[in-house]
């Protein structure tokens, strides 16, 4: 069983998200362990102090990093986690970053807050610093739970059909496919004949061709990026042909 940890100042954050959907299951069947951890209880004082005004002075304040490591040190349990720090200052979460997270079968997730960690969290720990965006938080609850849905979903057993991971979005760069469901017409948009056909090639081409076509005209910077094959780059040139590029 993969060993999920979460060191947060806000336990209760986890309730909901974690009682629910594919986070629920895989905890269920026991294919993952989630354990959530107050940091407060590793504080040194009676009051659980975990953060103090920043040397230097300044808005804000900072968390300590005493807490941090002995809350670390203890949830090794004589194993050595993957250590990951939720900051702005981490590298991008993309899919390909999930992958890499799932090879691991111990995440040690510390969530920040306020004004970031001291320094020396960061010096001591060595951790794998990710952001989930360029954007501004309250705290690393948020990140930690979409790193935590995207990443077991990737874990054999997790999702009823296997397929539904490897069709996603951002699996091979490219955005996802469009999909249909009954009733075959709505307020006089039908679903594609291509898909009522039966052909399992003709289907699965046209939904290579429209991943591609909505990945070239939502998010180009991925299309560039991709690995395509020859027939991508047939599919391309269709696409282009149909919307009148020279």
């Amino acid at each position: 069983m993969r060993q999920y940890d979460v060191l947060t100042l806000f336990p209760g954050f986890f309730q909901g998200p974690l009682s629910e959907s594919i986070l629920k299951r895989a905890q269920q069947h026991g294919i993952v362990r989630i354990a959530v951890h107050d940091l407060r209880s590793y504080a040194h004082d009676r009051h659980a102090v975990v953060d103090d005004r920043p040397y230097g002075g300044g808005a804000g304040m900072v968390l300590k990093p005493e807490p941090i490591l002995d809350a670390v040190a203890s949830l090794r349990r004589g194993q050595e986690p993957h250590l990951v720090l939720l900051t702005p200052q981490g590298r991008p979460f993309k899919q390909a970053v999930a992958k890499e997270l799932v090879e691991h079968q111990h995440l040690l997730l510390i969530c920040g807050r306020y004004e970031g960690f001291d320094e020396r969290v960061r010096a001591l720990l060595t951790p794998d610093e990710i952001s989930i965006g360029d954007y501004v938080l309250t705290g690393g609850e948020l990140p930690a739970l979409v790193l935590l849905d995207a990443v077991i979903r990737l874990i054999p057993g997790v999702l009823g059909d296997e397929d539904s991971a490897r069709y996603d979005s951002f699996v091979d760069t490219l955005l996802d496919f469009p999909h249909y469901t009954r009733p075959q017409s709505v307020q006089g948009l039908i679903v594609p004949d291509v898909l009522l056909s039966g052909d399992h090639e003709r289907i699965r081409r046209w939904r290579r061709k429209e991943a591609l076509r909505a990945t070239k005209a939502r998010r180009p910077d991925l299309l560039q990026q991709a690995l395509l094959s020859e027939e991508d780059l047939e599919l391309l040139e269709e696409i282009d042909g149909e919307q009148g590029v020279g």
